[in-house]
């Protein structure tokens, strides 16, 4: 049998310096600082009642919106 001949494979080399590294890092610290702000923005607006909700009065009261009568009921 004859040996098999293997390929060459290419190999890339990056090379960054101090500065280039401690950039990357900042860019990244921004990107997630501003994806958790978004997250906490995002959290709180859902978390609050909404004005325009029609179960809602003027007085900021809830109204009690009575659901027996369109209950389905199960056939027995």
């Amino acid at each position: 049998m004859a040996a098999a001949q293997r390929r060459q494979v290419k190999k890339y080399k990056f090379e960054l310096t101090r500065g280039a590294i401690g950039g990357i890092g900042i860019v990244c610290f921004c990107i997630f600082l501003w994806m958790f702000l978004l997250g906490v923005w995002t959290g709180q607006s859902l978390l609050m009642p909404s004005f325009m909700d029609p179960d809602v009065d003027d007085s900021g009261q809830q109204q009690v919106i009575n659901l027996t009568e369109q209950k389905k009921h199960r056939p027995q």
